[in-house]
């Protein structure tokens, strides 16, 4: 009995340890400050609130992940253009639109044939194409000739991107590689280029997807946001300084960014004492499942003047063989019948497919005051390059 309180203090003391290697180890230094912070803005639907989900799939899609040759990315590509239509034509939303996917192709691995691909998918209606990019110490000029050679290729060869349909300008949506958007990554590596959010507007981004990044290192601050972000001189990181959208008209020369869910998941502790963390990664030890919803329905990623619009951004490695099964196979499926279920059974649930570009234009809208039904804003300032070629 006498050693009963060292015990325990020694226990007590081991938790405690255990906890912060954890938060240590996962980086979340970086982000839970803000998370405990608004806490009380984060939360599930109210009891028969109208729920409409804004379900984006935004793929960092790399067919030469892991150093394979062309061929093999070939393959890749090829199993993606014949089993998303297979097995996921006949799934329709709220509205009546087949799944949706946005392809963000890494401008190092472009091969004509694969976007030749891809663009069948688009053309179906089942797709479009965005840039994603690695870069390490690159420099400004650099970066932007590569930007302008590679939209003005998936525009002119291949019928990819979006317009202005005020001024015409072919616009992209951005993933950056390695998660290392402004130089983020410590010592400078996987970028170079403090002042890319500025390149990214002047070249013609529409907005960057690329985060939440958690556990990894470049996670921002900002989390579970829509928000503008302006760049600093001489600063990099310049995207963890920010202005929520609907806080205040957009700063000048400023950029959009959307993240997808990041929040705490008390129901699958790790160790069974230590929250998992949700950011909304789609791979095959976080699968599609109908069971991580309401999490990202918490995180509220929302415009204010539309809170019944909640934007769900989900990122995977889609490319990838080990990614395939679910991605493509029975759990993706499964996840698309409970999504229709779910809608069924409850009329207070809406869900919607999105691109990365028609989630721009969602966000405008909801920005500008538009009050009405979702699918009258999937083309608000931006339409596909795509639709545009088929009616020439």
């Amino acid at each position: 009995m006498i050693w009963a309180p060292t015990v325990i203090a020694l226990l007590l003391v081991g938790l405690l340890g255990l906890i912060v290697w954890q938060i240590r180890r996962r980086h979340m230094l970086r982000w839970l400050p803000t998370y405990v912070r608004e806490r009380s803005r984060r939360g599930p639907p109210s009891p028969g609130q109208d729920v409409h989900l804004l379900l984006c799939f935004a793929d960092h899609f790399e067919p030469k992940a892991d150093g394979v040759d062309r061929d093999q990315g070939m393959r890749r590509v090829k199993t993606w253009v014949r089993e998303f239509p297979r097995q996921f034509a006949h799934f329709r939303d709220s509205d009546g639109r087949p799944p949706r996917y946005t392809f963000f192709f890494p401008i190092e691995e472009y091969e004509p044939e694969y976007l030749e691909r891809l663009a069948e998918l688009c053309r179906a209606g089942f797709a479009e194409v965005e840039l994603h990019l690695h870069h390490s110490h690159d420099t400004a000029d650099n970066l932007r000739r590569r930007i302008l050679e590679f939209k003005a290729t998936l525009a002119a060869r291949h019928g990819l991107l979006s317009r202005n349909k005020e001024t015409g300008a072919i616009q992209y949506g951005f993933i950056h590689g390695n998660w290392s958007l402004c130089n983020a990554f410590p010592g400078g590596s996987r970028c170079g280029v403090d002042n890319e959010l500025a390149i990214l507007r002047e070249t013609g981004c529409f907005a960057d997807f690329t985060y939440p990044s958690a556990p990894h290192v470049t996670q921002p601050p900002i989390i579970n946001s829509l928000y503008y972000a302006c760049d600093r001189p001489g600063q990099p990181r310049s995207h963890e300084v920010g202005w929520p959208v609907g806080s205040r008209p957009q700063p000048p020369e400023s950029l959009l960014l959307v993240q997808g869910p990041l929040v705490l998941d008390w129901q699958h502790p790790k160790l069974g004492v230590f929250p998992a963390t949700e950011n909304g990664c789609l791979q095959t030890t976080q699968p599609p499942s109908i069971d991580r919803l309401d999490a990202w329905l918490r995180a509220r990623v929302q415009v204010p003047a539309r809170p019944d619009w909640f934007f769900v951004k989900l990122h995977a490695h889609g490319a990838e063989e080990a990614a395939h099964d679910p991605l493509l196979g029975a759990p993706m499926v499964r996840f698309h019948k409970d999504l229709a279920r779910r809608a069924a059974g409850d009329a207070h649930f809406h869900f919607h497919y999105v691109t990365a570009r028609e989630v721009f234009n969602l966000v405008k809208a909801a920005e500008a005051g538009f009050s009405g039904p979702v699918a009258e804003a999937l083309d608000y300032q931006l339409v596909s390059n795509v639709a545009a070629g088929s009616l020439r």
